[in-house]
């Protein structure tokens, strides 16, 4: 049994760095780094989008806010392996539009994320309250801007823990990108372990490793970003920009001294 064991981590070691990027850059991107590549543009349009869409919801009125809810809820009902089956099949047949299989499965984790990243965003929006919305509002700002200045920045910091799980979740669900024949880190394990019977185990074990990885440097950078936002040492240039602009418009203009408000000045009398 060592000596088996042995032999699987040896077969292991051999198709490493076919597991991490399949035959690039001889060939196309595969195996765990299309895996992460995936994962990051997936989160990046999931944040993007889902911000967007709760800005949306906290200004739209109510009977659209209640069909964009419902649109959202959808979205979280299908399952991703439907999902992208339904974007890289139903597209081109009813919208005459063919996606790549790469930019299937990011669309999809896209969408599936930004569900889940627009609820986490709302939730944020309650928890923040609506006091600090109020005094924005009472030193002059818009509802916009007291959202973009005020309550957004607040609430990022405060479910960045919830988005990094959103992000974990993504990268996992990449797994399923096999059903549209890319070859991300499963595919190119099941490649590995046809090739090398009777190492199964050993096979499994090191993409479990590899998949590991991937969500502890996913959890990292969110890590990094909380940190960034809690620093109460430096703050951000594009806030301090925006906000240093908005106080000069909003502060009056003093006119120059006149000579004769001058003059009063001079022949004002001491006080005793």
């Amino acid at each position: 049994m060592p000596d088996h064991a042995i032999s699987g981590w040896a077969v292991v070691l051999g198709q490493l760095a076919y597991l991490l990027s399949g035959t690039f850059p001889d060939g196309p991107l595969a195996g765990a780094a299309l895996t992460l590549w995936m994962a990051v543009l997936g989160c990046a349009g999931a944040t993007v989008l889902g911000v967007g869409v709760a800005v949306l919801l906290d200004q739209a009125p109510a009977p659209l806010a209640r069909a964009i809810r419902a649109l959202l809820a959808g979205l979280r009902a299908i399952p991703v392996l439907m999902l992208i089956f339904w974007a890289y099949f139903l597209l081109p047949m009813l919208a005459g539009v063919h996606v790549g299989e790469v930019q299937t499965v990011v669309l999809a984790l896209a969408l599936i994320g930004a569900a889940y990243t627009a609820q986490v965003m709302e939730a944020g929006f309650a928890a923040i309250g609506q006091g600090q919305r109020n005094a924005a509002l009472a030193l002059g700002m818009t509802p916009l801007q007291a959202l973009w200045l005020v309550v957004l920045p607040r609430t990022l910091r405060a479910m960045l823990p919830s988005l990094g799980n959103v992000w974990v979740s993504l990268a996992k669900d990449t797994s399923l990108a096999y059903i549209v024949g890319v070859v991300e880190l499963s595919t190119v394990a099941t490649q590995v372990n046809g090739r090398s019977v009777g190492y199964a185990a050993q096979v499994f074990a090191a993409v479990a490793l590899l998949y590991f990885f991937i969500c502890v440097w996913i959890e990292s950078v969110a890590a990094l970003l909380l940190a960034a936002t809690r620093s109460r040492q430096r703050r951000p240039l594009w806030r301090y920009v925006t906000l240093t602009a908005f106080r000069l418009a909003r502060t009056p203009a003093r006119p120059p001294p006149t000579s004769a408000s001058r003059g009063s000045s001079r022949s004002r009398p001491a006080p005793p």
